[in-house]
């Protein structure tokens, strides 16, 4: 979803993309997303505790969460340069005890 939602903004700089409608710009993101929803629809299906998996529905949603969190910083340091302040960091830490306190139940 991060590349979905946000590489549309990275590919504005080629002249191709540019020009495309918004309209456009939005089929293209949607058919980009389609195929996350490809995975993690299956994905949430097979670890749901309720078809025989092993998460529940809250611990399936953090691990969403943080697994998006992870790929957008390692997008945005990678295709915008974002620098990493300590507040992210500080960020990151409470995500990761926010995984814990999930879990621990």
């Amino acid at each position: 979803m991060t590349f979905a939602w946000y590489g549309h903004l990275k590919l504005a700089e080629n002249a191709w993309f540019s020009k495309l409608p918004l309209i456009g710009v939005i089929v293209f993101s949607w058919l980009v997303a389609f195929f996350e929803y490809c995975f993690q629809v299956p994905a949430n299906r097979i670890g749901f505790e309720g078809n025989g998996g092993s998460f529940s529905l809250l611990q399936l949603k953090v691990i969403q969460e943080v697994i998006t969190l992870v790929v957008f910083v390692i997008f945005s340091f990678l295709a915008f340069g974002t620098q990493l302040k300590w507040n992210h960091f500080l960020g990151f830490v409470f995500l990761v005890l926010a995984v814990y306190f999930i879990f621990k139940g």
